[in-house]
């Protein structure tokens, strides 16, 4: 009868610790934290369970050495999903206590429950951050191209991007002016292209590209820093500045005035109410004091 061998290591202990520390940290959350559906807690959720199912995948293939049937780079996949890992658990660390435990009037063990999630996931984000450290690749070593610094840069440049788009769409903030339209075509591209990167390492597929892979990369890094630089100039001015900042507003205020016209007439001035460049004007008649209704009859005759 065959005997499974647990070969172990530092990096085994530190997955195992990752492991334990994320399904500490998601169940808890789901059984007692009472946490509202959708939105950060979701997020949060989804951050802790994604950690957990992909290194619980990594550790499983790696101590049946499964790593020849799986369809991907094993010297790519493993520490791009540690890299991801700590970015997730990470962000859900901080988000976690600032929505959920902070200014919250909680009491017995709701709030018990959030603060150990909280812990276990601050836990598992150094636990992740360690795989990386250990996994990284070490001067003179050779190793597959999301083990060196510029595969984690890629890794961080996708996340990093995921929070901007976050960030510009809850409210829209980059509509109303054709620079900053294009900072967010910046983002997009720039975030396209990274992404592609990434899969291509990890799915093996390099060498499907007309152009060596390194040069791609040289290409992409000079169109990148050229784009990014634009990006870092433009969005500050046309964001903040008091000058753009106020025909935005201005351009805002048109168009939920003019949205607000179209509901006004039924409410309260009928057929007298029109509208002027999104600003509603009520035609009063003889007699009338401001802030005066008129009556349905009143209304059909005017």
């Amino acid at each position: 009868m065959p005997l499974l061998v647990f070969h172990t290591s530092q990096l085994l202990w530190v997955r195992l610790a990752a492991v334990l520390f994320t399904c500490v940290a998601f169940s808890v959350a789901a059984h007692g934290a009472n946490l509202p559906h959708g939105g950060m807690a979701d997020w949060c959720i989804f951050c802790w369970a994604f950690s957990f199912a992909c290194t619980l995948l990594v550790l499983l293939v790696e101590q049946f050495g499964l790593q020849a049937r799986i369809p991907v780079s094993w010297t790519n996949f493993p520490i791009t999903i540690a890299c991801y890992a700590a970015l997730l658990c990470l962000s859900a660390s901080i988000i976690f206590p600032v929505y959920f435990i902070k200014d919250q009037q909680l009491f017995g063990e709701t709030r018990d429950y959030r603060i150990v999630s909280t812990v276990f996931s601050c836990l598992a984000a150094v636990a992740y951050m360690g795989e990386v450290s250990l996994s990284k690749a070490r001067p003179g070593e050779v190793t597959g191209y999301m083990a060196t610094a510029p595969g984690l840069l890629k890794v961080c440049q996708t996340f990093v991007a995921c929070v901007i788009f976050m960030l510009v769409s809850n409210p829209v903030s980059y509509d109303w002016h054709a620079a900053l339209k294009w900072c967010m075509a910046v983002y997009c591209i720039c975030f396209i292209l990274s992404m592609a990167v990434v899969v291509l390492c990890v799915g093996e597929c390099t060498g499907c590209l007309p152009i060596p892979f390194s040069k791609f990369l040289s290409g992409y890094a000079l169109l990148a820093v050229i784009m990014y630089l634009t990006a870092t100039i433009i969005w500050p001015v046309f964001q903040f500045d008091k000058q753009y900042q106020g025909r935005g507003n201005n351009t805002n205020l048109i168009r939920s005035g003019s949205a607000h016209c179209a509901q006004l007439p039924a409410l309260s001035c009928g057929p007298g109410l029109h509208c002027q460049a999104g600003v509603c004007h009520c035609v009063r008649r003889k007699g009338m004091k401001e802030g005066d209704i008129l009556s349905n009859e009143e209304q059909k005759k005017s």
